[in-house]
């Protein structure tokens, strides 16, 4: 929300974030019930000529300018070599905790989470099942096939049990700059209602 109130293009949004996890941290529980869960953010910013993906591990991140064709996100880092943007000692830490050795091609995704990260394209999971998705529509995607796949229970995207998802945002953002901007937000916790 800051991003947007602070920034008038995608990459200011990302600069606004980035500074204000630098000075004030992330955490806190993310679920309401006595169970303590957390876990870092990672972001969409788009506006009508550039979209980036940021992704937080910590006070750490990465951002990648995103340069065509579909892109998601979902509860696991997906940012791997592409890195257009980074923490000024992203690279360093890693190599001070023991994770990347310096030489190999740096690897966000594979060194600052624990998921094996070649694996997310191919197994089961929310990442997977959006990026199927998304691919199943590349070139065609509407504002209602992008409402259709984020309530689609059974590929995970819209979840609900222990962990719910609590809300979807589609926007629709035009290249030209004449035509207004739209967009759509869920009224319930549950985005398929």
């Amino acid at each position: 929300r800051l991003g947007l109130e602070r920034a008038d293009t995608a990459e200011k949004a990302v600069s606004v974030i980035v500074e204000l996890l630098e000075k004030y941290g992330q955490g806190g529980n993310c679920m309401e019930s006595h169970m303590a869960f957390t876990y870092y953010n990672s972001f969409l910013i788009a506006d009508r000529k550039e979209a980036w993906v940021l992704e937080t591990s910590g006070k750490y991140w990465a951002a990648e300018k995103i340069e065509g064709g579909v892109r998601n996100i979902s509860n696991q880092l997906s940012i791997t070599t592409k890195i257009d943007r980074e923490h000024p000692e992203l690279k360093e830490y890693a190599k001070s905790k023991g994770w990347w050795d310096g030489e190999k091609e740096f690897d966000f995704a594979a060194t600052y989470s624990y998921v094996n990260t070649a694996r997310m394209t191919t197994s089961r999971g929310r990442y997977c099942e959006g990026y199927k998705l998304l691919n199943k529509h590349k070139g065609s995607i509407t504002s209602e096939i992008m409402m259709e796949i984020l309530r689609d229970k059974e590929s995970g995207i819209n979840m609900e049990g222990g962990f719910m998802t609590t809300g979807s945002m589609v926007s629709v953002l035009p290249q030209e700059p004449n035509l207004p901007c739209i967009h759509f937000f869920t009224g319930t916790p549950d985005p398929a209602r």
